[in-house]
């Protein structure tokens, strides 16, 4: 019986070099819309003033994150420019269609850095619903498009947006591995380590300044916890036989690991720096895919102790028994918690299918998301719950799918030259 504890596409290589972060690469995601909500905003981003070719980068960042979500439609701006001062004709905005409007400028100051300004106005209700002003480098004028995109989710939709959010993924091409690091609209990737073996399991820290991951770059799996800001990794885990599938705590204190070093692969807790590792569960079977719930009191994992894959949940801080969390269809894996806490996405195998299906917590009712046109792995939940990234696998290559709770909004992530895996959505830009 086969776990997913380690992917079905890992092959082994020539053992290489490791690359820290470098520059951005060539290779980006590319994302398709093939779904969006029925009730979307409509909302109307008009021409920033200011630095030309500058204000137009920064208002398509902003289009396009926002028509990315599927829960608003942009109207026609036309090309007229509006500052964030400039009077709003609410009527004539009206007629063209938009509930919102967006209007700002983008300015050079003295030091060199842009000044991103701008205000959101409520066109129906006629009024203000303010605004903001960022500070950035020219090489960072994306990244303030998607600050101002995440503002007016928020405004509009009272949830946070996750346009600032970033995405880890491996990349894998011919005898070579790169863990990267995207936004969360796929550009602006980053290889933060590069290897001839492979690499698995990426995991993010709650900060965001961290990521677990296996690597089998000294032919075995070993997990290290890499900083994204200096590039620095130290090994966590190196016992005895495999170390794999690291999860954090909420806190950022703790990973949950899986070790075949007493067997078979059973669930540890360890410290952030290799210390204090503890058993947490002893059972006769496969036990793997750590996960803690939002309130890191339990973890979610993975176990053939009943004769078939499903999900159980245990106290984090060990003792009593595990629980069952699944028990329709025989085989049940890759659990993960949403951020409330009140759902579980994992995978399930339907007719011969591998599909996304999540589960109500509290009424135990299970809906499937995915459409089964692939071989569905590895979920992620972003930060703010609405929204799913996994993997796929058709015609014998990965990619990535984004898909909304509810299954009504659906995108497409992939790099046409590569295989695109382990999909980990970070956690909310600080």
């Amino acid at each position: 019986m086969k776990l997913s504890c380690f992917p079905v596409w890992i092959a082994r290589c020539l053992l290489g070099g490791l690359l820290c972060w470098s520059a951005a690469v060539k290779a980006q995601l590319a994302i398709e819309i093939t779904g969006a909500g029925a009730n979307r905003i409509p909302v109307a981003i008009a021409n920033f003033d200011g630095e030309a070719g500058a204000s137009r980068t920064l208002a398509a960042v902003i289009r396009g994150d926002l028509e990315r979500s599927g829960l608003f439609h942009l109207t026609d701006a036309g090309a007229e420019t509006l500052n964030e001062t400039s009077a709003v004709d609410y009527g004539g905005w009206k007629i063209r269609g938009a509930d919102a409007l967006v209007a700002g400028s983008l300015r050079r100051n003295t030091d060199g850095r842009l000044e991103a300004r701008f205000r959101l106005f409520d066109i129906n209700r006629q009024v203000n619903l303010g605004g903001a002003a960022y500070l950035t480098a020219a090489p960072r004028l994306r990244a303030a498009g998607h600050r101002i995109a995440d503002y007016i989710h928020e405004k509009l939709t009272g949830e946070k947006g996750v346009f600032s959010t970033r995405i880890a993924y491996v990349y894998k091409t011919a005898g070579r591995y790169e863990l990267r690091i995207a936004d969360s609209d796929g550009q602006n990737a980053q290889t933060a380590l590069a290897s001839r073996e492979p690499i698995i399991s990426p995991a993010w820290s709650p900060d965001g300044a961290r990521i677990a991951y296996v690597s089998f770059e000294n032919k075995k799996p070993i997990i290290f916890v890499h900083s994204l800001t200096t590039g620095t990794r130290q090994v966590v885990a190196n016992f005895k036989g495999s170390n794999s599938a690291p999860a954090w705590s909420p806190d950022g204190q703790r990973l949950a690991i899986v070790l075949t070093r007493d067997g078979n692969s059973q669930i540890y807790t360890i410290n952030a720096n290799g210390s204090g590792l503890a058993r947490l569960t002893s059972s006769a079977g496969i036990d793997t895919e750590p996960q803690f719930s939002a309130n890191g009191a339990q973890i979610y994992f993975t176990s053939d102790r009943g004769g078939s894959p499903q999900i159980y949940r245990t106290a984090a801080t060990g003792g009593g028994g595990a629980e069952r969390v699944t028990f329709e269809g025989n085989y049940n894996v890759s659990p993960h918690p949403s951020p409330d806490g009140k759902s579980l996405a994992f995978i399930t195998r339907q007719d011969g299918r591998f599909q996304l299906a999540i589960m109500d917590l509290q009424s135990r009712q299970t809906q499937l998301i995915s459409d089964g046109s692939g071989r569905d792995e590895s979920p992620s939940f972003a930060p703010n719950g609405r929204m799913i990234v996994l993997a796929t696998e058709a015609g014998g290559r990965g990619a990535l799918s984004a898909v909304s709770t509810d299954g009504s909004i659906r995108q497409r992530l992939s790099v046409p030259t590569g295989d695109v895996r382990e999909p980990a959505w970070g956690p909310f830009a600080r």
